[in-house]
């Protein structure tokens, strides 16, 4: 008949195999693999000429199918999956064209390894996904090395195929690090060996947490996008029917800083830094538009988690700010639900004259009253790092013992010199220091917004209060 089938057998198993696929096959007088793939369905093949090679030996088996279809014979060509990803369809087409052979050619449609280790996975492809063969025979790893880059930026769930060979042994841990730079440690990652096949195993991790060793060329590697989730040892991926309204429901403000965050993160090393870290962290440079306040910030352990519970408790604490600017940044929604009192004490009548007479900064003042009242407070600076020091040095003597303290003053007198006070001569007291020169009250504010908005902290679904 001089026709070619390129089929795509599916994984392996009969149940994975299209009716068209058995029929292709059954219609065929030659059957042509690989090895491996011949012997998986050699049951559908009694009284057939069969012609196997093994790997990389793509090119001798198109020509032996054309050669026989010479013959007026009916060839079946198999590849797993569909023929058409990553298989022998798109061969024996450019043999067709580029040696100008008249042999009719099908294509016969199968069940790629991606869905059907997908289905297996629960539901990993329900948004934009794309492929990557990390087999750089035919296509040079720096070309490879860009499509991973742009599948992980651009957010796509992504199918990894071939990942891991005798001779690649390091290309799929590179390509985790690469995408550790564009999502988030608990990503969830699924791993699909010799699926729909005697010996298949499923498996589901994270992308922190993902084994390249136990991983080899039977493998298809899943890893999902930012709204991906696991669940009872499954991946969904999110069309986004139920969060459509919640998004909706988002005032102008609260959509502006979403998208600012997913921006800032993309150009953020997020590998680098605990959650509470990060989390600060996108607050500063969404206020400030300074990538430089990741790597200047300090944070004692659990100071975010310890304050945000603090303020949630029922009894929140008081918080004490150096200058009015910081209180106006503070998201007032939030304080009057929770019941926060936020104090500025540099503009009472009271701290004015305490300042004429001891011959002291307003900002020192007010601290020196603030600790009277109340030492167990929250306090705040974007600006004076007089008032720091006043408070250090009311906490050495054991006269206050803020639950926390946000120390952002800046500019070049003392600044500097004030954070190391506190760092270095009260270790025990929470913090979030933002070390060096830079500060401002409008840091100061934002790192107190982050600490409210923590519990937002895991979906990063930042802006309650906006």
């Amino acid at each position: 008949m001089n026709k070619i089938y390129s089929v795509g057998m599916g994984p392996g198993a009969d149940k994975f195999m299209t009716p068209q696929a058995i029929e292709a096959i059954d219609q065929s007088q030659i059957i042509i693999g690989y090895k491996f793939y011949i012997d998986l369905i050699k049951h559908l093949l009694k009284g057939k000429e069969t012609f196997d090679t093994g790997m990389k030996k793509e090119q001798q088996r198109a020509a032996k199918a054309f050669s026989m279809a010479k013959t007026g014979k009916t060839v079946a060509v198999i590849s797993s999956g569909d023929s058409g990803v990553y298989g022998m369809a798109s061969l024996l087409w450019e043999m067709k064209i580029e040696e100008n052979i008249d042999t009719e050619l099908e294509v016969v449609a199968g069940i790629s390894a991606m869905m059907a280790t997908a289905a297996k996975m629960g539901a990993p492809l329900g948004h934009d996904f794309c492929s990557i063969s990390m087999s750089d025979l035919l296509t040079p790893w720096r070309t490879i090395e860009k499509r991973i880059e742009a599948a992980a930026s651009a957010d796509f769930i992504t199918a990894i195929y071939n990942p891991k060979s005798n001779d690649r042994f390091w290309q799929l841990e590179r390509l985790r690090q690469i995408f550790l730079q564009y999502r988030a440690l608990d990503t969830p990652v699924g791993i699909g060996r010799q699926v729909g096949r005697q010996d298949e195993e499923i498996s589901i991790t994270t992308l922190q947490k993902m084994d390249v060793n136990s991983v080899d060329m039977f493998t298809v590697v899943i890893i999902g996008n930012s709204q991906s989730f696991s669940f009872q040892n499954k991946i969904i991926t999110p069309r986004g029917y139920y969060n459509r309204k919640k998004e909706n429901n988002d005032n102008i403000g609260r959509k502006i800083m979403n998208e600012s965050f997913k921006k800032i993160l993309s150009k953020l090393d997020s590998q680098k830094y605990s959650l509470e870290h990060l989390w600060v962290a996108l607050h500063g440079i969404h206020t400030t538009a300074d990538f430089s306040i990741a790597d200047i910030l300090k944070l004692s352990p659990k100071v975010i988690h310890n304050l945000h519970y603090a303020f949630y408790s029922g009894k929140p604490p008081v918080i004490i700010t150096d200058v009015n600017m910081v209180t106006q940044g503070i998201r007032k929604a939030i304080a009057k639900e929770l019941g926060i009192e936020i104090i500025c004490y540099l503009n009472n009548d009271e701290t004015i004259n305490l300042a004429k007479h001891k011959g002291i900064t307003r900002t020192q003042a007010g601290i020196q009253l603030a600790v009277k009242e109340h030492p167990n407070a929250l306090y705040a600076f974007g600006n004076a790092p007089t008032a720091l020091i006043e408070l250090v040095k009311h906490i050495r003597n054991k006269k206050a013992m803020p639950i926390g303290v946000v120390a952002a003053p800046v500019g070049f007198v003392n600044v500097r010199e004030s954070k190391w006070q506190l760092e270095y001569g009260c270790p025990n007291t929470p913090h979030v220091i933002v070390s060096g020169n830079k500060g401002g009250s409008n840091i100061a504010a934002t790192i107190i917004n982050s600490i409210l908005s923590w519990n937002e902290a895991k979906d990063m679904h930042p802006g309650k209060g906006l």
